[in-house]
């Protein structure tokens, strides 16, 4: 994987770019790296903004720079506390942190009014009267150039309506603030962009100081200035931007030039990453909320089990592109499964659960075996678990008339218990309807810890096993895909159409073994023969366990 990553961090083209910024000759020369990562506190963070918040703050990382955490406020929305926390604790969570540079974009509404005059004084802004039908209808096209009748406005009657617009004389939509560009412009964002709008809203920071916004584009580039951020990293949507980017630092007088460099957004398959429709989502009720395991969330992945450090690597690996693309969501859940298979105690449980009789074990007789925690770490050591007469096993251990190739028990074959001994089947009982009430089997008293004295080979499988007298019981929650669709954002789609009815499983009255009536959440365990589990950090109580499958123990997916 060393080697992966190597070759990653080589291919990283905003790497190369920052090398040579702050190389001898640079733009950049002697100047720490400063980068920021400015979501906007309108919901919780998805798996797409981790790979950003990777590049913002591993960047800085990577070059001994900073990196500041941004609010990005600059819509005059009531704001959410709680959308702020959880941003938060989820960059916390991965392992990145902003020390004392938190800012809300708000804090410089001031500066962003200044720089909006000093245009206007020079000529390069100017107060506009279209509706918004007007200016899509003036826009023009690529052989058209766009018009606005107020282009050659006075600068100080432009001046005067803007003050005017500040004071609050004005309507929503009444008027805008004008980037005076080139209205033949090739890109339509220069084509005399809107720069300021009119929203009588009280803001959560700056209440009703003002009724005037600035847009994102022009805000942002000041924000960057303002904070003295050298490489504004964004997704490749604002590549097109990046010109009106360039121009609001080179006509503002602001402390610093920042320079804005795009990189490819993640595309998972069988997700959607729009905060509106997971918002949806939430509020329809098709999930349980912003935390549900099966949603794309930081907060729903790290709830199903997902690791920082799978997570992390996933963003590595994939690297950073030009291009867009999709990656298999079947990648995301390869890294949790590498991680896991690595980290995760190894414990015993019985999800489908049907009673094992071993009828030569004395009754009333208990032992206890050594079973190893994890066999990648032999350091982690052993746990004692309980054995007696009966047993839990996996119904699908048992057939009582066996298929070709079926090495698990069934009348006649003999298996090994995991940590403890060798058994034979000898028969079952059937309920009325025809399901196995019980199985039989006895032991070889002489084959402790699961190999024979005579040193015979047995062909038969291992299983695993939950002792009865002691065992726990456990509610599991099976999980896959919320959408069975693999493009369920597709433009000719209604997303919703796409959710998978089976992407969550509830299984009541399994068996788990007494070791884990007192672990504390998340806990990650490998559930042996049945994948990778965590407790649920909502839900389970003591005693009330419920277990999330984080991801199961194989696929076919080759990375």
């Amino acid at each position: 994987m060393a080697e992966e990553l190597k070759n990653n961090e080589y291919k990283n083209f905003i790497h190369a770019f920052i090398e040579e910024d702050i190389g001898p000759g640079g733009q950049y020369e002697g100047m720490t790296v400063h980068t920021r990562f400015p979501p906007e506190p309108n919901g919780y963070l998805h798996i797409g903004h981790c790979k950003a918040l990777c590049i913002d703050f591993g960047t800085a990382e990577k070059f001994g720079g900073l990196c500041n955490l941004r609010m990005d406020d600059t819509n005059p929305t009531k704001e959410d506390t709680e959308y702020v926390d959880a941003i938060k604790e989820d960059i916390h969570w991965l392992g990145f942190d902003w020390g004392d540079r938190f800012y809300y974009a708000s804090e410089y509404f001031d500066k962003m009014y200044e720089c909006a005059e000093d245009l206007i004084k020079k000529g390069l802004a100017y107060v506009c009267e279209l509706t918004p039908e007007q200016m899509r209808e003036y826009r023009g096209d690529l052989t058209t150039p766009a018009r606005s009748p107020y282009r050659d406005r006075p600068i100080e009657e432009s001046l005067d309506l803007f003050r005017r617009m500040k004071a609050g004389e004005f309507p929503n939509g009444a008027m805008t603030l004008r980037a005076k560009i080139d209205l033949a412009s090739g890109n339509f964002n220069m084509r005399d962009p809107a720069i300021y709008r009119i929203n009588h809203m009280t803001h959560h920071a700056t209440g009703d100081k003002w009724c005037i916004y600035p847009m994102y584009d022009f805000a942002h580039p000041i924000e960057d200035a303002m904070e003295h951020i050298t490489h504004s990293l964004c997704s490749l949507e604002f590549e097109a931007h990046r010109p009106l980017y360039n121009w609001v630092v080179e006509h503002c007088d602001l402390p610093a030039k920042p320079r804005q460099i795009e990189f490819a957004r993640l595309g998972i398959d069988h997700t959607v990453m729009s905060k509106r429709k997971l918002r949806q989502l939430v509020e329809e009720g098709k999930v349980s909320g912003w935390d549900d395991p099966r949603m794309p969330t930081l907060c729903g992945l790290r709830r199903r089990g997902y690791t920082p450090k799978s997570i992390r690597n996933f963003c590595e690996r994939i690297g950073v592109a030009k291009n867009a693309s999709t990656v298999e969501y079947a990648f995301v859940e390869y890294c949790l499964r590498e991680d896991l298979n690595d980290s995760a105690q190894r414990v015993m449980a019985v999800l489908h659960p049907v009673k094992l009789v071993i009828t030569n074990y004395p009754e009333g007789q208990t032992e206890t075996f050594e079973v190893e925690n994890n066999p990648n770490h032999p350091e982690d050591g052993t746990r004692a678990v309980s054995f007696s007469r009966e047993l839990w096993i996996e119904a699908d251990d048992f057939l009582e008339t066996p298929v070709p190739k079926y090495k698990r028990l069934y009348p006649g074959n003999e298996v090994r218990l995991k940590g403890a001994y060798l058994i034979t089947c000898t028969g079952c009982k059937k309920n009325e309807d025809g399901t196995i009430a019980e199985i039989y089997a006895e032991y070889d008293p002489a084959s402790r810890g699961g190999n024979p004295a005579d040193g015979r080979k047995v062909k038969g499988a291992t299983i695993h096993w939950v002792d009865a007298a002691t065992a726990k019981d456990a509610e599991v929650r099976l999980y896959s895909n919320l959408f069975s669709d693999a493009e369920p954002d597709a433009a000719d789609k209604n997303f919703l159409d796409c959710l998978n009815p089976d992407s969550l499983e509830i299984l009541r009255d399994c068996k788990v073994e007494a070791s884990l009536a007192d672990v504390t959440p998340p806990g990650h365990f490998q559930f042996m023969r049945l994948g990778y589990f965590c407790l649920d950090t909502k839900d389970s109580v003591p005693g009330h366990l419920v277990f999330n499958r984080s991801v199961s123990l194989k696929d076919s997916f080759k990375p």
